[in-house]
Order: C-alpha cells, then structure tokens, then sequence
C-alpha cells in the first residue's frame, strides 16, 4: 500500500515525457531574506503561473500557500526536513564546523499536504561521526516514508576541507550512490559543469537525478543555454532556485525553460 502512495506522489512530482521543473525556495531558512526571497506569497505566485512542476520550500512557509489565488492550480508540493551549516556561504566549513538537524518529521509534511519531502545528504567533511549521523538521518527518514507511502527526494553534497571540487564526478558518483543505497526515490545534485562527464554520473546511479542550478550567474540566455547543457545529460529534470526567483520577469524565463525541457534528449537510464 505505501509503495502504491509512493507511485502515485511521484507522477505529481516527475514529468515522464519531459524534463521536470521544480522550484526551490526554502533558502530562507539558512540565508535569511536573500534578493528574490523577500515577498514569499507574491514569489510562489510567479511560480504558479510560470507552471513549475514542483516547489520546494520549508513547512513554515506551507501557509504562504492559502494566499496564492490560483490554490487549484499548485505544483506539486515537497517540504524540506533539515537544516545544516554545510550550506550557503558556510560550505568550506573546518572538518570540526559541520552540523545539521531535523526541523520536520515526515509525517509532519504528509499532514501539511506535502506530495513529496527533501533532506540532505553531505559526505567529505572528514568527521566520522557528523557523517554517521547523516547516513542515520536519511535511513531513518527512508524507513519512514516508505511507511507513509512518500517520496524522499535526497539532495547530496561533497563538502569539507578534502573536497577540492564539489562537482567533480568522483563525489558526484560517490554521495548520489550512497542516497540510492540508503532508499532515495530521487536525487538531488549539482552538475559537473559539462554533459559527457554528469551523463556518466547520471548513468551510474540506479535513480533519476535532479540537478541543481546553483547561484544565478547570468542571464536568462545563459540560463536557457545551461538548461540545454543539463538535459543532455539524461538528467530528470533541473531544481532552480535563484535563477528563477531572481530573475526580472519569472514567469516568462520559466516558460522558456519549459520549451528547453520539453525539446528532445537523451533518455535516462533509470
């Protein structure tokens, strides 16, 4: 029966056909009101008429939703559970530095409507025992939202003062293994910067990666071209945060990100 759940919240978060569009906006919790972030109704209104697929965002901002006009046309909703200083501006963080911790529990987000929930994942800080407690965390929420019959998107990371470069394929394909042993549905992670090389990442893991955007670095041209880079890698899909909420007109650089989605690519193994 959960399993069956599990199936059906899926389909409202993935997009079979196309690459999948899911929008991040649960930065506030470690970086505060950031450009972009400030207003968070009237953002998550302009996600609702770009269309996203999915949004992200912290269960204290599920009760931004009841102020958006078109409730019935919501993207499929996916709560984030955790908090950590790996993050942000704090990611070269001394081995002694890393912390993290829950801030929900599965059943919370069930209970707010969430069709899916996220938590991350965050190998090479060189602290055994922070690490332990990531692999406990994520196995115990894997256990328990298979109970539930949720999906459990793991978004994993290399950070730490042996990681040299956080996008290099040898973590890529390290951390996103570890979240599919551990009992992910869905990766979250950050592209190695070139197709050929995330499409072997993209390959070796067992089940559908999202990529991540990063920090909004250029224009929305730029955008397009990075959404076109990331889809040949046969990648699910692309979880933007700041290159969308920080762009000047939201909804139109979302429907361009539709149509770059939407074009023909390599499918995904997985």
């Amino acid at each position: 029966m959960s399993h069956d759940g599990k199936h059906i919240r899926l389909r409202r978060v993935l997009q079979p056909e196309r690459g999948t569009l899911l929008v991040a906006f649960d930065h506030g919790l470690v970086l505060g009101p950031i450009p972009g972030a400030e207003n968070a109704s009237r953002q998550i209104s302009r996600f609702v008429e770009g269309k996203a697929d999915a949004l992200l965002i912290n269960l204290g901002m599920f009760g931004q939703l009841g102020k958006v006009a078109t409730a019935e046309k919501l993207p499929a909703l996916i709560a984030r559970l955790d908090w950590t200083t790996a993050m942000g501006t704090a990611s070269q963080l001394p081995t002694d530095a890393f912390r993290s911790c829950l801030v929900a529990q599965p059943e919370d987000a069930l209970r707010a409507g969430a069709d899916a929930v996220i938590t991350f994942l965050v190998i090479g800080s060189g602290d055994v025992e922070f690490e332990r407690r990531e692999i406990e965390r994520v196995a115990k929420i894997s256990r328990e939202c298979e109970r539930l019959g949720l999906p459990v998107i793991v978004e994993s990371v290399a950070r730490g003062p042996a990681v040299q470069n956080a996008r290099d394929p040898y973590w890529l394909k390290r951390h996103t293994r570890i979240a599919a042993e551990l009992g992910a549905d869905l990766i979250k992670t950050e592209y190695s910067g070139d197709p050929e090389t995330m499409r072997a990442v993209v390959e070796a893991c067992p089940i559908p990666i999202l990529v991540l955007g990063g920090t909004r670095t250029g224009s929305d041209d730029a955008i397009c071209e990075l959404v076109r880079s990331i889809m040949q890698t046969g990648a699910a899909g692309i979880f933007f945060g700041r290159n969308v909420f920080q762009a000047e007109n939201i909804p139109a650089l979302m429907q361009r990100i539709h149509i770059e989605l939407g074009a023909k690519r390599p499918l995904a193994r997985n």
